[in-house]
């Protein structure tokens, strides 16, 4: 663990001490050197627990996220360069010391064994985030989307911090792997059940559950294209993440909370893709849509199987690059229109052709075209929820079904179309977008080849 945490680190004299020339360079090729390196963590092992120390261990459920959480600090910074072009010195190195700031937050939070440690980092990343989306946001708006997140994230989140020190009170360990030896099995009484909502409510407004989803669009319509980026393929994923860690400790779930958190995530998974069929703004649209695929997610985590488990864990995955990969395509379309209306920004194929093709790509795997990991993931979901209730396919089937439409509605209104009359000239796609995207999409088509690595599964 030290051996990517401490170069994370080191990373931040780099970006403060770096000459003004090489800034940009530095700081990217850095990132990328540790993004490379924590690859071995998706190695195949058998044991349950591998560099286990006395506060980290890295096991199945985080290695996958852990590896994201390093390979999109490089996409990042590469991204925000023309964001920060015109920006004086000072505020361009604050600007990275800000994003390099939340990687190791969210490695501890990934790999954290103690949960106190956990809770610490999983608030702490709320930070920078705040500091990045209310400091670099484009819109006035965006002290509003600021408090939103805030506020939202931190109610929700004290009765976490209650349950766990009541828990620890209880059975004197806050230690992972001794919570599960101790089984602290929360009986059917009103008060476990209200600790074990506490234990859970903090992670379904970070996931977002719908109804606790209001902070999310704004959040990331509101932030700049690194904001957008961390939220939707990393924050998120903390969400589904402390879902599948905490819902080990309650075993067996309450049927109260069973049924009412599975029916609200499959509704809103519904909810939302219909939501993205009448959106004008296109962040807004990518926005929804990963409420949409995490409300699939969260139904996955709660049903506890080995199955749901693991397409929850591609699915988190696969999405993270998605929708990263689709907020960089909006971005460089509002570089260029500075719009973010539909209409105003439709029928670009013939000004950037290239452009298009990595429109096509993004939009393909998000409505999860075979042979992408993102159909593996869903399907084991739908596999798992049918297995569970077989009124969840009607659900699921439609939720599908609408976000195809939604998908090829917003890739032909964007590309396809008459050119609106007040797009006269346009500047060409740079080889450093082109980079940005080949990045994101060919993790994305190499996992086609071996899934299982990011599964969740021993392999």
């Amino acid at each position: 663990m030290l051996k990517i945490l401490l170069p994370t680190i080191m990373l931040l004299p780099t970006a403060l001490l770096s000459p003004q020339k090489s800034l940009w360079t530095s700081t990217t090729t850095h990132s990328l050197l540790i993004a490379t390196i924590s690859l071995h963590w998706l190695l195949p092992t058998y044991y349950p627990h591998k560099n286990l120390t006395q506060w980290t261990s890295i096991d199945q459920i985080s290695s996958p996220l852990l590896v994201l959480s390093c390979w999109l600090l490089p996409l990042m910074i590469l991204a925000s360069q023309n964001h920060l072009q015109h920006e004086p010195p000072i505020r361009k190195r604050i600007f990275i010391t800000t994003l390099i700031t939340v990687q190791p937050l969210l490695l501890l939070a990934f790999s954290a064994t103690e949960l106190m440690l956990f809770y610490i980092t999983f608030e702490a990343t709320l930070i920078p985030t705040l500091i990045l989306i209310t400091r670099w946001g484009s819109q006035p708006e965006r002290l509003s989307a600021g408090i939103y997140l805030l506020f939202y994230t931190l109610i929700s989140s004290l009765p976490l911090l209650v349950t766990i020190l009541y828990l620890h009170t209880h059975i004197g360990t806050l230690h992972l792997t001794m919570l599960k030896l101790s089984h602290p099995t929360l009986t059917t009484s009103w008060t476990d059940l209200l600790l074990s909502l506490a234990l859970l409510m903090a992670f379904m407004v970070k996931a977002p559950l719908y109804g606790l989803h209001l902070w999310l669009p704004k959040a990331h319509v509101e932030a700049p294209i690194a904001g957008s980026m961390l939220l939707a393929a990393l924050l998120l994923k903390l969400g589904g993440y402390g879902i599948m860690r905490l819902t080990l400790l309650i075993n067996p779930l309450s049927p109260h909370l069973h049924y009412s958190f599975l029916t609200l995530a499959l509704w809103g998974a519904l909810m939302t893709s219909s939501i993205c069929l009448r959106q004008t703004d296109l962040k807004s649209l990518i926005a929804y849509s990963s409420v949409s695929h995490m409300g699939l997610v969260i139904a996955a985590s709660i049903l506890q199987t080995h199955w749901s488990f693991s397409g929850a864990m591609i699915l988190m995955i696969s999405h993270g690059l998605t929708s990263s990969m689709l907020f960089c395509l909006a971005n460089t379309t509002y570089e260029r229109t500075h719009s973010r209306t539909l209409l105003l920004t439709r029928g670009l194929q013939p000004l950037l052709p290239l452009m298009a093709t990595w429109w096509l790509l993004a939009n393909l795997t998000n409505m999860a075209l075979p042979p992408t990991t993102n159909l593996m993931a869903e399907l084991t979901i739908m596999t798992a929820l049918f297995n569970w209730s077989t009124l969840t396919i009607i659900l699921t089937g439609t939720a599908t079904l609408l976000t195809a439409s939604y998908t090829l509605s917003m890739l032909l209104t964007t590309q396809r179309g008459t050119l609106p009359t007040h797009i006269t000239s346009l500047q060409n796609s740079s080889t450093r977008e082109h980079l940005l995207m080949v990045l994101h999409i060919t993790p994305l088509l190499l996992l086609i080849l071996k899934p299982e690595m990011i599964s969740g599964m021993p392999l």
